[in-house]
């Protein structure tokens, strides 16, 4: 007599459900893979250009701290292979540079390129240029170093109430006074800050016509352009604006190579 025995479905649908899951985790482990090199490729690519920054700043004889940069934007082959990135961020710190043989130091100065373009090639040897479409950067310029291009003993610079405000000690008619006000301050044409101080007062100034305009003489003194160190990467001055911490600076560049800073 013949006997019907059982079919075993069970075993062909564990043997798919194992294949599915070995699937599952083959496409992780190529999908993490992926994602090391991309960001080791990203590293690569940030340290070549903060070599080539610091080289550039060398060159121009200003110092700055070891760059800080960030390429932006996900995944970064696809950027490489493309030979765009949608964004780099260079932040530099302690930059000093020389105005007419006076130190300027600018403890902040932030750089983002946009629309950079750079082959592989330029990447992989450190050869031909690494173009932004617009730079922007941000920084401040400490106002130790502002007021030292103003060349008056004792005078100090700060921030009062979103203005830029001065003390000086002068010596009006004998007598030893603090002068004290703001000035109003915009970009000039040539790219210096515009400093007019219209708004000075002394305590204890005699009440006669020429100390008036002894203090008068003193504030046209110290209203003058004063010139600004040649930023990097080609930046323009386009606003200033005093801080607590230092004079903010706003600046802007276009078609600008980032890997050629001056």
């Amino acid at each position: 007599m013949a006997h019907d025995y059982p079919v075993d479905e069970a075993r062909p649908r564990r043997r798919g459900r194992k294949l599915l899951v070995g699937l599952v985790i083959l496409l992780v482990l190529l999908a993490g893979l992926l994602v090391v090199a991309d960001r080791v490729a990203v590293g690569v690519a940030e340290r070549t250009i903060a070599e080539r920054v610091s080289q550039e700043i060398a060159k121009q004889g200003a110092q700055a701290a070891e760059p800080d940069v960030e390429v932006g934007g996900t995944p970064f082959l696809t950027q490489v292979l493309d030979g765009r990135y949608q964004r780099i961020t260079i932040n530099l710190r302690d930059v000093r540079a020389s105005v007419e043989g006076d130190a300027v130091r600018l403890p902040v100065l932030d750089v983002t390129a946009r629309n950079v373009r750079a082959t592989l090639d330029t990447l992989r040897s450190g050869q031909g240029d690494i173009v932004a479409d617009t730079v922007n950067g941000a920084g401040t310029i400490s106002y130790d170093s502002l007021a030292a291009l103003l060349n008056r003993p004792g005078l100090t610079l700060g921030e009062q109430n979103g203005k830029l405000a001065v003390t000086a000690p002068v010596d009006i008619l004998g007598q030893k006074l603090t002068v004290a006000g703001t000035a109003d301050i915009t970009v000039a044409d040539n790219g210096a800050v515009a400093l007019r101080f219209d708004d000075l007062d002394a305590a204890g100034l005699p009440n006669l016509p020429l100390a008036r305009a002894l203090l008068s003489n003193y504030a046209k003194g110290i209203s003058v352009d004063v010139p600004l160190p040649e930023l990097p990467f080609q930046l323009a001055v386009r606003e200033v604006r005093p801080l607590p911490e230092g004079l903010a600076v706003t600046a802007d560049a276009r078609n600008v190579p980032i890997n050629k800073v001056g």
